[in-house]
């Protein structure tokens, strides 16, 4: 079946005599070397020998795929295998040439100064195809003189003498000789492209990026690897190269700019393409560059891995098919997508392979031939040409479908829209500002003379036109209110120096429309916006809605992402802290969104948001207990205590965290252990990094108050607490204790937890004296919160949140002896409903109480969301209001 190949024939008629000099099977780099060093020993120079060892492995390599169905992963690393091969042996060689000529290049310190000969593309991802040319980039480490030859003469500069290499490893390896060539080799891609000087200094390669580095050069840097010399990566010398590399492809922060420099490359790509095809049909059929191809599969990799890859370092693999799996892990493409993208992509690349081997041509268009093509359709076990091409047409549609979603080249994504461009855009500010209604114009005035709109450049002006058209034209559809439009605009203002979020909104509209929802719902998330504006891009999930937080994957997603950041040894304490900040706002705000959305009770968000902050506490305690210089064991035995909002899983936004530190450990180190444990934790929650913070701290109900230690021993915090000993905790710390439970710490520090607080409720009280104590408490509270005249708040008026809390907590404290079902901490509402059910309420009164502060938490949630006052009028909320004062005369009076 291969001999239908007539590149196989030329090999095989030509070198007939030799091809047992490639051990059978696969050729692996051993192999490699053994049939260069036996073409050598037969008398043939470097350039022929490499020549020839090139024409036996393709012809192996070509028997293997059609004929033995040899996996397209073990024809690409054999390929690369060869390319590595030969680069490395002429530059081996050419190296010891020009040292005996101008002597060893040499640097500043006296070193010899090295020579990176670094991959691109196919070659950089080690997925090189059969008749590939390879895309090469020459870089040396430092800028010097050689030493000059055993004469004391021809020394010449290091620049000069790298140039000299890089003509000389061309014409071992890319020159056409009587026995053909080893790869084509291409550098345009080096800096000045072809312009550029052929090798180029690290120093200049970091300028150039810096200064010129254009976007569509970050998706080729991005596959870039060092594969020649092999000293030099083995010896780790080219990681200065990747650390002047990976800032440049990968962005501190999420990068949406680099659509439209993807979309302008495939652009010049397919006019390429359609030129050479005009007027020759026969050329439309590239299974690489035409639509549905190859390249719009590694395009669709390459734009997630650029954007996304600065947060997420384990994006950052070069071959297109270990990508797919990894986006799917970052939930960046759904598994479906990322299967169907990877069949595509192997079979496509398979298909190319039989075209180049029909002629060993550099070409990826399907061959005319009826012959031919039936012999690809064969060798890939298609009973016909039209069954080969039926599932080509599938694999490219299903390509091009999923190109064009991403790139916003497909259906209108809304009514008038296309590619974010409105049927009635504008494309400056007075066009547009009277299609606008008054609100909308008014606020939009003030921009025609904006500084920092009149800053921005002219690509990123564009956008913003194409954002406000898009935007006014779903007031005018009544999509979105005016009202949103004018948050939008109040909300850009700040951010239009950060360009990537109006390429963000720009390409993907289902996130500028629910921006907008969000905008016009409330003040507090317009405000939150503000703070943190990476966190839009969770609008883009199409289930989001509809999800609740789930503690236990977001808790292995952190650890995961820890892990791919050792592994990059990009582990630093500021990372991590961003990470967990980034980690928080975003869950923090697809609450908010599911919240604005109706879709979430006031419990459920409360619920939600607490056991983010113990899924955090985890986290930010096991990562600096593992970064503690002082740590005395692998596994703290240690326990964080929580009280107020969160004790009682009722967080709401931006709620400050009640927490007591404790530990359990017996070690003459422990105390100061621990202690340093809780202020680096303490940092790390409240510290205001670059991305924000995470939460306010409040200690104040550990032992002793403010006066006592950050950190105790378990058995002297339940001494505190058990009124053992001289120095016992007050009766409003017992009330806190109501609503205390154990967010870490381990399975028997946390039974001992909750003995503890079984002891402290249920212990016999005088119950009047109680009474008095708690009525005595709620007093405090009203005069070190006065309520003006005439207003009723919701929290601490008479009536109000605070008298339900304080009665439940008497009646928890009071009863929980004789009615244990009243320790269970479950909340106000639920304890209200118990408490009547158990008979220690009239009929109807801690229903109507439970309800009543339902309602006040509901309207108090609604409150905080519009930053609007906690306090209503007199004649409002009257039905709750009784509700509560009746529950209070009841248990107080």
């Amino acid at each position: 079946m291969a001999l239908h190949s007539r590149f196989a024939q030329r090999v095989r008629r030509r070198y007939a005599s030799q091809l047992h000099l490639l051990a059978p099977g696969l050729p692996t780099p051993a192999h490699l070397r053994t049939t260069f060093d036996a073409f050598q020993a037969a008398g043939q120079d470097t350039a022929s020998a490499l020549r020839m060892t090139r024409a036996l492995v393709l012809e192996r390599l070509l028997c293997l795929d059609c004929e033995g169905q040899a996996d397209l992963g073990e024809v690409t690393q054999a390929m690369t295998e060869l390319a590595e091969f030969a680069l490395n042996q002429a530059l081996s060689e050419v190296l010891a040439t020009l040292d005996e000529a101008h002597g060893a290049p040499l640097t500043d310190s006296g070193q010899r100064a090295d020579l990176w000969i670094v991959g691109m593309g196919k070659l950089g991802a080690r997925e090189l195809n059969v008749s590939s040319d390879i895309d090469l980039i020459y870089i040396y480490d430092e800028d010097g003189d050689t030493a000059g030859n055993a004469l004391g003469r021809g020394r010449i500069s290091n620049h000069e003498y790298f140039g000299k290499a890089v003509r000389a490893v061309y014409a071992l390896v890319g020159e056409t000789t009587e026995h053909g060539f080893v790869f084509r080799v291409d550098l345009a891609l080096r800096p000045n492209g072809n312009s550029g000087p052929a090798a180029v200094s690290l120093d200049a390669l970091e300028h150039y990026l810096h200064v010129q580095g254009r976007e569509w050069e970050r998706f080729a840097w991005l596959k870039s690897r060092v594969v020649a010399p092999w000293a030099s990566v083995h010896s780790g010398a080219v990681l200065a190269l990747r650390q002047v590399v990976m800032p440049f492809v990968f962005r501190r922060y999420l990068d949406y700019n680099v659509f439209d420099a993807l979309r302008l490359l495939h652009q010049q790509i397919r006019d390429h393409a359609n030129k050479r095809s005009a007027g020759r049909p026969e050329r439309a059929n590239d299974v690489k560059l035409s639509r549905g191809g190859i390249r719009e599969i590694e395009f669709i990799v390459q734009l997630l891995q650029v954007v996304r890859g600065g947060q997420y370092p384990e994006l950052r693999t070069r071959p297109t098919l270990s990508a797919l799996p990894r986006l799917v892990k970052a939930n960046l493409m759904d598994s479906d997508t990322a299967q169907a993208l990877a069949q595509a992509y192997t079979f496509l690349r398979q298909v190319e392979h039989r075209i180049q081997y029909l002629d060993d041509q550099q070409t990826h268009i399907l061959p005319t031939q009826d012959t031919d093509l039936a012999w690809i359709a064969s060798t890939l076990g298609f009973a016909s040409p039209q069954h080969l091409l039926a599932q080509l047409d599938s694999h490219r549609e299903l390509v091009a479908q999923e190109f064009d979603k991403l790139l916003g080249g497909g259906a209108p994504v809304c009514k008038g829209c296309q590619n974010g461009k409105s049927a009635e855009s504008a494309d400056t500010m007075s066009e547009l500002l009277p299609q606008l209604g008054d609100a909308f114009r008014q606020r939009l005035t003030s921009w025609v003379e904006h500084p920092r709109v009149l800053a921005l450049r002219e690509e990123a002006r564009a956008r913003l036109m194409r954002l406000l058209s898009r935007t006014a034209q779903w007031v005018r559809e009544n999509r979105v209110s005016e009202a949103a439009a004018v948050g939008l605009v109040d909300w850009m203002e700040p951010l239009l120096r950060r360009e990537s979020y109006l390429a963000m909104l720009l390409e993907r509209p289902n996130v500028h429309e629910r921006l907008l929802h969000l905008l016009g719902a409330a003040r507090w998330p317009a405000r939150y916006l503000l703070l943190h504006p990476g966190v839009i891009d969770e609008l883009a999930g199409a289930t989001m809605l509809d999800e609740r937080f789930d503690a236990s994957g977001f808790e292995a997603e952190l650890e995961h992402r820890h892990r791919a950041l050792q592994s990059a040894g990009e582990d630093d304490e500021e990372t991590l802290l961003n990470l967990l900040r980034r980690a928080h706002h975003a869950e923090v705000f697809r609450t908010l969104a599911r919240d604005i959305e109706g879709k979430l009770t006031v419990e459920q968000v409360a619920d939600d948001l607490s056991a983010l902050a113990d899924v955090l506490l985890r986290v930010s305690t096991r990562w600096c207990w593992s970064r503690l210089k002082t740590a005395h064991c692998q596994q703290p035995q240690f326990g964080i205590i929580a009280y107020g909002k969160l004790g009682g899983k009722e967080l709401g936004y931006g709620s400050d965290l009640d927490l007591v530190f404790v530990f359990d450990d017996d070690d003459d180190r422990a105390p100061e252990a621990y202690a340093n444990l809780v202020r680096k934790l303490i940092n790390w929650l409240t510290v205001k990094t670059g991305e924000g913070d995470l939460y306010e701290i409040d200690t104040a109900l550990r032992p002793n108050g403010n006066a006592g230690l950050l950190i105790t021993s378990f058995s002297s915090y339940a001494n505190y607490q058990q009124q053992r000993g001289s120095n016992t905790a007050w009766t409003w710390e017992h009330q806190a204790m109501t609503r205390a439970r154990c967010v870490l710490g381990d399975a028997e520090l946390r039974q001992r937890f909750d003995a503890v607080r079984t002891a402290v409720i249920t212990a016999e009280r005088d119950v009047e004296a109680l009474r008095l104590e708690i009525s005595a408490m709620r007093a405090r509270v009203d005069s070190a919160h006065p309520v003006k005249p005439g207003v009723f708040d919701l929290k601490f008026s008479q009536g109000g949140m605070m008298d339900a809390e304080f009665v439940m907590q008497f009646l928890v404290l009071s009863q929980s002896r004789q009615q244990p079902e009243l320790m269970v901490n479950a909340g106000n509402i639920a304890l209200l409903e118990r408490a009547e059910v158990l008979g220690l309420l009239p009929p109807g009164i801690g229903h109507a109480a439970a309800s009543a502060y339902r309602t006040l938490r509901q309207v108090q949630h609604r409150a905080r969301l519009n930053e609007a006052s906690g306090q209503v009028g007199p004649d409002q909320m009257q039905t709750e209001r009784q509700a509560i004062l009746a529950l209070w005369h009841v248990v107080f009076a």
